[in-house]
């Protein structure tokens, strides 16, 4: 079947210097070259995520509850998010090598500036009075953390997660000039030391695509892990606008009945 696609894709014509279009490039390549890269670059994309999420959620919980803790740790992680990510690649070489590590642990270290606040932001957004009746039911700290704050938290952290994501996904083929880089592989390798258009478009639309998937993908998480939300926006769309209806919408039933004039009052209409 993808023979016969292929086959279809080279019949709809070449360019004038017979160079092969972007489909048939893909299909001719996608197996050998393409999908290999494709894997690569989500590797190197998601362990970082995943990696600063869980590097993130304790620093910044140390953070909300000391407060002295967080401005340090927030310059840190500032300075290091201003090191050029080629030059951090090319620091890493020397310790990991051409390993995928020279590219996960830098870009791990550039999530936590976006998550790191995020998470503090989170926490900080718990009213207390939900603090008070969790304390009040029986919840101790930890389980007050876990089932309370860190629930409440959850829109904030992954809104900061889809921003990290993005940026994590786009600074990925960055990582082809040591070697690595996934999809950037075939926008440098591929694409502009040959001078061959097809494999740069090809790299380009794949990491967008790949963007938008992985910010969808994180909206429905958030979505399973707040419940109450699609609750509450329910209950909104069915309860009725408060106030009374309009007079000159009311039927003649629901008006109100005329007051009777007292006894010897002037009449209004003379």
């Amino acid at each position: 079947m993808t023979d016969g696609l292929c086959t279809a894709v080279r019949a709809l014509g070449s360019p004038a210097d017979g160079s092969p279009t972007v489909l048939a490039w893909t299909c001719d390549n996608f197996a050998a070259i393409v999908w290999p890269r494709l894997v690569e670059h989500m590797v190197l994309a998601y362990v970082p995520i995943l990696l600063g999420l869980a590097l993130a959620l304790p620093i910044g919980i140390a953070g909300a509850r000391w407060r002295a803790l967080y401005p340090p740790v927030l310059t840190g992680v500032n300075i290091i998010y201003a090191i050029p990510s080629i030059a951090l690649f090319f620091l890493m070489l020397p310790y990991t090598g051409f390993s995928l590590w020279t590219a996960i642990i830098p870009l791990t270290l550039y999530t936590l500036t976006i998550l790191v606040p995020n998470v503090v932001d989170g926490l900080d957004q718990v009213p207390d009075h939900v603090r008070q009746a969790a304390v009040a039911m029986g919840f101790g700290p930890l389980r007050r953390l876990l089932q309370v704050e860190l629930r409440i938290a959850v829109p904030v952290v992954i809104a900061g997660l889809r921003v990290a994501a993005v940026a994590t996904i786009s600074m990925v083929s960055i990582a082809s000039l040591v070697g690595l880089g996934g999809l950037g592989q075939l926008i440098l390798s591929e694409g502009f030391k040959r001078q061959f258009p097809a494999p740069i478009i090809v790299g380009v639309v794949l990491s967008v695509v790949l963007a938008f998937l992985t910010d969808a993908l994180l909206v429905g998480v958030q979505h399973l892990l707040t419940p109450w939300k699609r609750r509450t926006e329910r209950r909104g769309r069915r309860r009725p606008v408060p106030g009374a209806q309009p007079p000159e919408t009311r039927s003649p039933r629901t008006q109100p009945p005329a007051v009777p004039a007292a006894p010897g009052a002037p009449r209004e209409d003379g």
